[in-house]
């Protein structure tokens, strides 16, 4: 059996209007990363336990 893996590549040229909304969803992902990793840190800690995100 032969497999083919293919591949894409793309470049963005943003504007200034869509750069700035893409620097603010990965600001807020990042954020929300940070914060909940943090979270499972201070429970592990504290408890002994695995804080999920469910």
């Amino acid at each position: 059996m032969v497999v083919v893996e293919k591949a894409y590549k793309f470049r963005m040229y943003p504007n200034k209007k869509q750069q700035e909304l893409i620097n603010k969803t990965f600001g807020c992902c990042r954020f929300v990363y940070n914060k909940y990793l943090a979270k499972r840190i201070e429970v592990y800690k504290n408890d002994r336990e695995t804080f999920t995100y469910k």
